[in-house]
This record gives structure tokens, C-alpha cells and sequence, in this order.
């Protein structure tokens, strides 16, 4: 479990808060470098500017308008979606690359025009800290992804066992071969001194019977 909170607190990297002001429709872009296979939780708030108190306020005929683009990948889109005033969504980078990010407040009704300011947060790999334990959507948004990174650890340690094994194997191979090759070379040595000593006699009592010695 200590591992695997670990992993979590590693995997965390937030993109620094932000806010900018735009029209009703008006889109407003930005981009972001993710790596592959990590998850990307954005939240946002957004409130339209009220000329009665001079003060921007929440109301609730906005939607915002996401979506979230792969540039290195033609512009492959990967969200496109409309949410509440404020809410959060996610998704999961399949490729590493830049994600074009775009949000665009809309009304819903009528074709009202109006200035909007919005607020939008980033974080990379770990949605704890935007996680709300009263919603249970949320919930189980965090169930699902501990779910999903706890079996990515298993099949994580299945492979290292399987490499393991692997290892054990070809190790085992590499000793039996060099046990092989040396009790090969040492039968090698035996007969070529047998040999030797064979021929060395022969050669002795050759000449013997020749009287040469």
C-alpha cells in the first residue's frame, strides 16, 4: 500500500491555476505537453460580468463548451464536450505529445452576449486534490482509477516475476553450457595427452626394433 500511495504522490504534476477573461462564445486556447497513458483532470469555473452590481457572478444558463485536441496527432480530438458553469472532466493522454485545450462559454436559450471570467486548473496523473468525497461521482471516478493503477502494479509484477523466471532459466542454460564446454575441453586434453603418449611410445619401441636407440 505504501508503494502504491508513492506512486501515486510521483505521478502527481499540476499545471499552475489560471484565469482569463472572454465573450459569450469567444474560445480561448492553450497548450499543454502530457505524457502517455496519464491521466488529466481539469476543473473550471466560469461567471458572467452583472452590470447591475458590477461584479462577476454565477449563473446558471452557461454552459462550457471542451475540448481537447492532439496536435501532434492531425488535431485528433479526444474531448468535445459541454458542461455545467462549474464542474470538472477528465481523460486519459493514449500518446505522448501536445494537447491543445480549449474552453468556450455558451448560452443556452437564447443568443445572449455577455463578458465571462474563467478559471481553470490542470493537474497530471493524480485528481486527488480536485477529488470531492460528497459527490459520488467523484467517488467513484477515484475508485475506478485506484482500480485501474492497481492492476497496472499487478501486471507490473507479474512481468517482473515472469522476467525473473526468464532469468533463472537463461541462467541455468548459460551454466549447463559452460559445464558442458568444460568437461568437453578437459575430455579434449585427455585424449589429445593420451594420444601423445601413445604415439611417443609407439614412435620409442619403433626405433627400438630398428636399433636407432
Amino acid at each position: 500500500m505504501q508503494h502504491f500511495i508513492s506512486l501515486f504522490l510521483f505521478l502527481v504534476s499540476i499545471v499552475n491555476a489560471l484565469h482569463f477573461y472572454v465573450e459569450t462564445d469567444e474560445t480561448k486556447c492553450f497548450y499543454e505537453e502530457l505524457p502517455r497513458d496519464t491521466i488529466a483532470v481539469g476543473k473550471y469555473e466560469v461567471y458572467e460580468w452583472d452590470t447591475k452590481n458590477n461584479e462577476y457572478v454565477e449563473v446558471k444558463n452557461i454552459q462550457m463548451e471542451i475540448t481537447v485536441d492532439e496536435t501532434f496527432d492531425n488535431n485528433h480530438r479526444v474531448v468535445n464536450q459541454k458542461f455545467q458553469p462549474i464542474g470538472q472532466f477528465t481523460f486519459t493522454s493514449l500518446d505522448a505529445g501536445e494537447h491543445k485545450f480549449c474552453l468556450t462559454p455558451r448560452h443556452t436559450g437564447w443568443a445572449k452576449r455577455a463578458k465571462h471570467r474563467v478559471f481553470f486548473d490542470l493537474v497530471v496523473g493524480d485528481a486527488r486534490p480536485l477529488v470531492d468525497s460528497k459527490r459520488s461521482g467523484d467517488v467513484h471516478f477515484l475508485t475506478v482509477k485506484t482500480n485501474e493503477f492497481i492492476r497496472k502494479l499487478k501486471e507490473i509484477r507479474r512481468e517482473q516475476s515472469l522476467f525473473r523466471e526468464r532469468e533463472a532459466a537463461f541462467r541455468d542454460a548459460s551454466e549447463s553450457v559452460n559445464n558442458r564446454s568444460v568437461k568437453w575441453t578437459i575430455f579434449q586434453l585427455i585424449v589429445l595427452l593420451a594420444t601423445c603418449y601413445w604415439q611417443l611410445t609407439y614412435l620409442k619401441g619403433f626405433f627400438v626394433k630398428q636399433k636407432v636407440v
